[in-house]
């Protein structure tokens, strides 16, 4: 377990890292809902450019069936490059604390994508909010670092793209902490990568409450590759509509990576 890591107490067995070689995640049971034990991931960056910005913070998580955490794990990573004030402001990091307490990056990202690797064998979709963004940088941060990448995750569950395929037409912002109040999901500290992680995770399975969402995740997971690009093209009319861009340049709709 790297120096920027931590973990949480499990539900049987005392403090126990994730995953350890003999505690990854058991499969989940081919008749159990999808949102009976669902993982959760978020990152806090020094940006929101997926090739180029870098890895801080960041979460994996196990959750249970109401939501209660089985297995955590965070990590602050120094990434090798200045934090800017700008994302520091967001989520509270300064270049100087990510130096002093960080572990080194390559390690950060290999042990996250190695947690994550563990959920998707073992059949547990994983929550991320807004999942292209994650996944896409973690992508190209592991190609950086020499880590082979997870260029396929599945199956992934987004409640950002639930939320609007479900109710489409509900004004308002669609925030991680917006969404959360709206499905009555408490959210403290928005912005850190554990607590962003475990509200999404605990969206996901509100929604799949109210939706009756129970079908196979691995269907869900399909379904949302349509709903994210449908949603992609109907923000792109939108933005030519009002002249924010230009008709040639296109959302990218691509989803749960780019």
């Amino acid at each position: 377990m790297s120096e920027g890591a931590h973990t949480v107490e499990g539900m049987d067995d005392g403090l126990l890292p994730l995953w350890d070689d003999d505690d990854v995640p058991a499969a989940r049971p081919a008749q159990a809902s999808w949102a009976d034990a669902v993982g959760v991931f978020d990152l806090e960056t020094t940006g929101v450019d997926v090739a180029g910005d870098r890895i801080v913070s960041a979460h994996v998580g196990l959750l249970g069936a109401d939501g209660t955490v089985i297995r955590a794990r965070s990590w602050l990573a120094d990434p090798g490059v200045d934090i800017p004030e700008g994302a520091t402001a967001v989520h509270g990091i300064t270049t100087e604390h990510a130096r002093q307490h960080g572990a080194p990056a390559r390690e950060v990202v290999g042990e996250i994508v190695t947690a994550l690797q563990e959920l998707f064998a073992a059949g547990i979709p994983v929550v991320a909010y807004n999942a292209p963004f994650d996944f896409s940088l973690l992508k190209h941060e592991a190609v950086r670092h020499g880590v082979a990448p997870i260029v396929d995750p599945s199956p992934v569950v987004d409640p950002l793209v639930l939320d609007k395929a479900h109710d489409r037409y509900r004004k308002g912002k669609r925030t991680l902490e917006v969404v959360a109040a709206h499905y009555a999901v408490r959210l403290e500290g928005a912005h850190d990568a554990e607590a962003d992680a475990i509200a999404a995770g605990r969206v996901a399975q509100a929604l799949a409450r109210r939706y009756e969402l129970d079908g196979p995740v691995e269907e869900l997971h399909t379904a949302q590759i349509g709903w994210a690009r449908a949603q992609a093209d109907s923000l792109t009319e939108y933005f030519i509509r009002i002249g924010r861009i230009d008709p040639a340049d296109r959302l990218d709709g691509s989803w749960p990576i780019r």
